[in-house]
């Protein structure tokens, strides 16, 4: 069921091949492309192809979907980096979410920091 909010989602629109991404991955149910606004050398973004706001609500309507997600990830991070990775959910608009369809981001490729907001 297609819902307002997802014909105006631009991950929805990358999904169907309606907005251009470097795509890294592909799979039955899950898309990854490249961020455009990278902060790692490898900067990923890795979404389910269905629609869901973010990973508690992936995480409670399909388990094994955001395992797939992890997955994938995960070997992404080997094929473009040596496999040491950090894979971040922002969840609501306060954690930085700005696209409201579930989102991994992998970023790798270089010494990572943390700093608490």
């Amino acid at each position: 069921m297609t819902t307002e909010t997802e014909a105006d989602c631009l991950f929805c629109k990358i999904v169907a091949g309606l907005q251009p991404a470097d795509v890294v991955a592909d799979t039955e149910r899950v898309l990854a492309f490249r961020d455009i606004d990278p902060q790692a050398p490898v900067h990923v973004l890795v979404v389910p192809k269905e629609h869901h706001g973010d990973v508690s609500v992936l995480a409670a309507a399909d388990p094994e979907l955001l395992a797939e997600v992890v997955a994938v990830a995960d070997e992404i991070a080997h094929d473009l980096a040596d496999g040491q990775y950090r894979f971040i959910f922002n969840s609501g608009p306060r954690a930085g979410q700005s696209v409201f369809h579930v989102h991994g981001h992998v970023l790798a490729g270089t010494q990572l920091g943390w700093s608490p907001a």
